[in-house]
């Protein structure tokens, strides 16, 4: 994918650099509030989402892991206390305003990882280097998400697996009118009230639509070549935890 090919943000097309952009100042704007976003558009139940992906990871004390996207790093404090003082966490993200506060939180609260400012796109770690790789509402903000799903696998161990929590496809038909009504006027008029940015939360309703359904995340991730996928709908199928394996 060079920069001269169009892709979406949101339901824009728009040249890839120009998505990057996009991207980068929706979350320069939403950072101090993420946790309150996350909160609004999960009605708070993305603490439990992200519990069960803790318990669905296996991680065990003295493992190494990968939260990439990894925002306030809410994730990766968990991590931190499944993996031990023999383990390792690297909380990634391609925003350094996400990586900041997601820094000051962790160290406010005496949790110890190390960071990364990263496109997931391009990893820059070895081959072979984490047993657990964590990416939590970031896939569908990345550009080309079978070149992140590749290079994930390259820096994955062998036995290692991936873990894709992410906004997905509702399978509860008589929902999805007040569940469009929710994303698409609730939401941005939140993001205006509260955050003085109702694109951005557009663009996050939005964003969730276009990204691959269950089905489709699942054949990529096997096609890319990711063995023992699976998936667990979460909330009627509102989030979905995708689960691949290196062998």
């Amino acid at each position: 994918m060079n920069a001269e090919e169009k892709t979406h943000f949101g339901y824009k097309q728009v040249p890839v650099k120009e998505k990057v952009r996009r991207v980068a100042e929706v979350f320069d704007s939403v950072a101090t509030r993420y946790d309150l976003m996350n909160d609004l558009m999960s009605c708070g139940i993305h603490r439990l989402w992200k519990r069960f992906t803790i318990e669905l990871s296996g991680v065990r004390p003295g493992q190494s892991v990968l939260d990439l996207a990894g925002g306030t790093g809410d994730l990766a404090a968990k991590f931190v206390k499944e993996v031990g003082s023999e383990g390792q966490v690297v909380l990634a993200d391609i925003n350094a305003a996400m990586l900041q506060v997601g820094r000051e939180r962790l160290l406010n609260k005496g949790v110890l990882v190390n960071y990364a400012q990263v496109n997931a796109e391009y990893l820059p770690f070895a081959d072979n280097s984490f047993d657990i790789i964590s990416i939590a509402f970031g896939l569908r903000n990345v550009t080309d998400k079978e070149a992140a799903l590749a290079s994930m696998l390259r820096v994955l161990k062998p036995g290692g697996r991936v873990l894709i929590l992410e906004f997905s496809e509702l399978k509860i038909s008589p929902l999805k009118p007040l569940y469009n009504a929710y994303s698409f006027k609730v939401l941005p008029l939140l993001g205006k009230l509260l955050a003085k940015d109702a694109e951005s939360y557009r663009y996050l309703a939005e964003s969730i639509r276009m990204h691959p359904n269950q089905d489709t995340l699942l054949e990529m991730m096997q096609r890319i070549g990711f063995d023992r996928c699976d998936y667990h709908n979460l909330s009627g199928g509102i989030v979905a935890l995708h689960r691949g394996y290196k062998l």
